[in-house]
Order: structure tokens, then sequence, then C-alpha cells
């Protein structure tokens, strides 16, 4: 059965001016947007099933735009969400009325401003609005402040707790969102600890209601600044965590752990923590649970001071530290191969998930108490 004449004839006026269409399945409708805005709609005319019709649309969409006698499904299997289309045929995936090639657009490593304003008309969503920010010529455009606004009023109706995390990562981009609007989805992360752990990834040491700089610092700022000036890079991180930056790093991350969503934010934060303590992780074989890890730093790190000559330094300098190097040096190892066993044999979330990490939790929060206290 072929489109009725009529919807064949407007359809092809349309792909003629159209740079994106939207197919609406429950309302029968196709629309198209021109490049200078105008939108125009046609109201479809099925002369068999709904679905059918849908399809021997979205056939002949496929069929004017690239060229492919078999529709669109051929096509639909080499698009990925992964940003795997060729830049050339970009601006022609917006003119098929499918979702999933407006996906593969937004996913794009090749989108531009322009592009992301129609892809935007054609499939307004949060998953959408996420894969565009990602791309830093659009975060800089002049769509990243409307992807920006319409990620803030969807944060509260967010369920998933990844997607959260990824969305205020990608609004802490420069320029996108107000101090206002910042410390307002910062406080969210009091009730919500996942609120928090995009922070921690984003920004770690530009977070909002920053502590003030551990009282111990003033007795050894000196010494550590020293050893951070001779490129001692143990004291340099020593001296960012006793800093008030760090301060508030350690007290967000802890929040966090007491608080974990789901398995996917949890991994996150432990990815936020295990960045944030890059320049002085040593160890390289993995521990899988805080016990391993205590030995390790005991043994590995400091059992033998020869290897090690920049820790040894600063046990020397800022012997009244020792207790929060070795906190320090245990925090930085703590990732995810301490939860890959836990994970392994639970699908919990929320409260009962939180039971189950409290094997790690319990040992890391300690340790920050030590930086804390």
């Amino acid at each position: 059965m072929e489109l009725s004449a009529e919807d064949s004839l407007r359809l092809n006026v349309l792909l003629a001016n159209a740079a994106a269409i939207r197919v609406d399945e429950g309302q029968m409708t196709v629309r198209g947007l021109s490049r200078d805005g105008q939108e125009s709609l046609i109201q479809l005319n099925p002369n068999c099933r709904a679905d059918q019709y849908i399809r021997r649309v979205r056939e002949l969409l496929s069929s004017v735009v690239l060229g492919s006698p078999g529709g669109y499904p051929v096509f639909l299997k080499r698009w990925t969400r992964m940003g795997q289309t060729a830049g050339a045929r970009l601006a022609d995936l917006l003119r098929l009325g499918e979702p999933e090639a407006v996906v593969a657009v937004c996913g794009s490593p090749e989108l531009t401003d322009e592009l992301a304003e129609l892809a935007w008309w054609a499939m307004p969503d949060a998953g959408n609005a996420r894969r565009m920010l990602a791309h830093p010529a659009v975060a800089g455009g002049s769509m990243g402040p409307v992807l920006a606004e319409f990620l803030v009023e969807f944060l509260p109706f967010e369920e998933e707790p990844r997607a959260i995390v990824e969305s205020v990562r990608l609004l802490l981009q420069p320029g996108l969102i107000d101090e206002t609007t910042r410390q307002a989805i910062w406080k969210r992360g009091r009730a919500k600890g996942v609120f928090r752990i995009g922070f921690l990834l984003s920004t770690p040491d530009d977070l909002p209601e920053c502590r003030p700089p551990h009282p111990s610092l003033e007795g050894c700022r000196d010494r550590l600044e020293a050893l951070a000036g001779a490129d001692n890079r143990v004291a340099a991180h020593l001296l960012r965590l006793l800093e008030g930056p760090g301060q508030t790093f350690l007290e967000a991350f802890g929040g966090a752990m007491k608080r974990p969503s789901d398995q996917d934010s949890y991994v996150a934060l432990l990815e936020a923590g295990e960045r944030y303590h890059a320049p002085v992780q040593r160890l390289k074989a993995e521990c899988l649970s805080a016990e391993e890890l205590e030995r390790a730093v005991d043994e590995v790190l400091f059992g033998d001071p020869a290897r090690h000559p920049d820790l040894q330094q600063v046990l020397q300098e800022v012997p009244e530290q020792e207790g929060r190097l070795r906190a320090m040096m245990f925090l930085a190892h703590v990732g995810e191969p301490q939860v890959r066993l836990i994970f392994a044999r639970t699908d919990a979330v929320g409260t009962v998930l939180r039971k189950k990490l409290e094997p790690l939790a319990g040992p890391v929060q300690r340790q920050i108490d030590v930086m804390l206290g």
C-alpha cells in the first residue's frame, strides 16, 4: 500500500524546505522546521493501519533524503548513541523523522551549535540535552544556556541517579548557570547526596559553602609550601587537603558516601575521589577491601621509606601530620576495586545498599574524620 497521493505530494514539498523533521505517531502529524525558523505541519491521512502508514512515511523520507530504496531500517542499524556518525550526514539525519537518528546527531563529535538547535527542536529531552552539552562547541554556543535551563528545570523530576550526576556535572561548565542556581543545586545535596557528586567531578576545588583551612595548617604551612615548591607531590597534595577547598571536598565526599542512591552513582563518586587524589596514588596492586587497603598503605607505603622518598621527606619535615598523611594515602587509593565484590553479590539501592557498603564507607569516614579533626 502506497502513501495517499496528497500526503506524498505534501511530504515532498516539506522535504524541499525543511532542515529538520519531526513525526508524531500519536497525532499522525509530520512537522518541518525550515532554516529560517518557520514551522510547517502536515496532518496525515492514512489509508491503512497507523503503524504501517508511519513506516511508509519514514521510508519516503529516507528514500528522498538518503537515496536508500530500502528505507530507514538499513541506516538504523548503523546509527549508535556513541557518536559514530559521519559529519557529512548529520544534517540529513535530522530530516528523517526518526528519534534514533536525532540521538546519533546529538552524540556526534561533529555536532555544531547550529545543528544542535535543529536537533533540540526535533527531539527536546533530557538525554539529548546532556549529550549536546558534552560538546564544548555547544556548551559555549548560543544553545548552551537553552539546554542548561531545561536541565535545571527537569532536575527535580529526574529519577535516575547517574543522570542527575551527569546533569549537574554538565551544568557546572563555565557560563551555563548563575551563582544562585549553583547554590540551589548544591543545597539539594543536603537531603540527596547524589546532587553533590557532579560538583565533586566538575569543580572539586571550587565547591559552595567552603570550610576554613584546617587549624593545624597554620603551624606547618611554610614547611609544606617549601616542599611543594621543590616538586614534592605528597606535600603539595597534603597542603591542598588542609586548605579550605580541600576540607570542603572531604566533607562533601563523606556526606555523599553516607547516602548512596544506586551502584552507578556510587561508582561515579569513587571516580571523583580517584581523580582528586591522582597525584599521590602509588599502589599498583588492587585492594579489594578496606582491610586490604589499610594493610597495603602501612606495609607498602609506610613500611619501606626508601621506595617513597617524597613521602618520607614529608614525614621528616612535618611529623605532627603523620596521622593525616596516612589518612590521605588511604583515601587516595579508595576506588571501584573495593566495591567490586559487594556489587557482584547485590543489586540493592538506597538504605539496603548503604548497609551493604558499610565495610568500605565506615573506614573511609574514619579517615575523613582524621583529615577534618
